[in-house]
């Protein structure tokens, strides 16, 4: 099997190659040929070395997804976007790269179906397609409703998914993901990104900005698992999704006062009092028009899983990332 994962330089994208080159396998089928692309060269991963090319690629330059296309992919993992700040900042970018070069990928691996080649696609979307007036929890069967440029794009990208699935051009799986905390590394251009940093910096005994109240309630999940939810999309059989291939992924609705109360109970009060407030508009107004909560039934019921309390989240990225010790701070009795 031949897998390619776009965006691969990114945090799940690392993440999931380093997960492949564990475990070179998907379902029963053997990884023969793993190629990462990205903006940025990615690295290849431990244990797939010999299989794997890495390539430099931006899907909004022209041609860029039908070279990627020929190289006749059996299984794509598409995480290439910018983030939601940025598409939000920057319309003429966000389009081009989260939406026209999603077109042009989905249209380039269509023309490989006339001989034959159906690729599954296992596309990275977003809770950010529902938005404004929403209930406390959404079901399977809330309408989509962005409020922000980077959800109208992923939303309108499901719907190519779905109509390029549905006519056997692809097989075609959307996962709309929770927003992913704890991310390592620094921060970044996402508007969710201090829901990371408020965990992520004061583990290491570093200052955090937090730009919106502690009553900002959201849906989140960790690398794991998120890295989990793309391993497992691979291996469905797409006959139990009944026609709707776009899923909304398990997570933890919890708000900013409880992932600090979570904090404080893993790292101790020194670590809490890294967190600096200090209020941002923007910031307030695109995270309050976001969802709460979910009910994922769907997801759920076909084996998808995730944290059952933050603490749990909190633990993995000690584990993951900081070899399961705090730098700098007591760890909490």
């Amino acid at each position: 099997m031949h897998v390619l994962i776009l965006g691969a330089a990114g945090m799940i994208g690392r993440k999931l190659a380093e997960a492949l080159g564990r475990a070179p396998v998907v379902g029963s089928q053997a990884i023969t040929r793993l190629t990462l692309a990205d903006v940025v060269l990615p690295a290849a991963p431990p244990g797939l070395e010999d299989r794997t090319d890495c390539r430099i690629a931006d899907l909004g330059q022209p041609g860029e997804a039908a070279r990627m296309a020929a190289l006749r992919p059996d299984l794509v993992f598409h995480l290439a976007a910018i983030v939601s700040g940025d598409a939000e900042a920057n319309l003429e970018k966000g389009y081009r790269i989260n939406l026209d070069g999603t077109r042009a990928l989905f249209d380039a691996l269509r023309l490989n179906a006339a001989d034959g080649a159906r690729p599954r696609v296992i596309f990275a979307s977003t809770n950010a397609v529902f938005g404004g007036d929403m209930p406390d929890v959404i079901g399977d069967d809330y309408l989509l409703t962005p409020q922000t440029s980077y959800g109208t794009q992923k939303a309108m990208c499901e719907l190519l998914l779905a109509d390029y699935t549905r006519r056997g051009l692809l097989d075609g799986i959307g996962l709309r993901l929770p927003t992913i905390c704890v991310r390592p590394g620094k921060p970044n251009l996402a508007a969710s990104g201090f829901f990371s940093n408020i965990i992520r910096e004061p583990l290491v005994g570093q200052e955090a900005i937090l730009p919106v109240g502690e009553d900002v309630r959201h849906w989140m999940t960790s690398p794991r698992s998120a890295v989990s939810f793309f391993l497992h999309a691979a291996t469905l059989d797409p006959a139990t999704l009944g026609g709707r291939p776009n899923l909304t992924m398990p997570g933890l609705s919890v708000t900013v006062g409880e992932q600090i109360e979570a904090l404080r109970k893993i790292a101790g009060p020194r670590a809490v009092a890294l967190i600096r407030r200090e209020p941002d508009p923007l910031i307030q107004r695109i995270v309050t028009g976001w969802a709460r909560a979910f009910d994922p039934a769907r997801a759920r019921a076909l084996g998808f899983v995730a944290e059952a309390a933050f603490e749990d989240i909190i633990q993995a990225h000690i584990d993951d990332e900081l070899g399961g010790e705090q730098p700098g701070l007591r760890r909490a009795s």
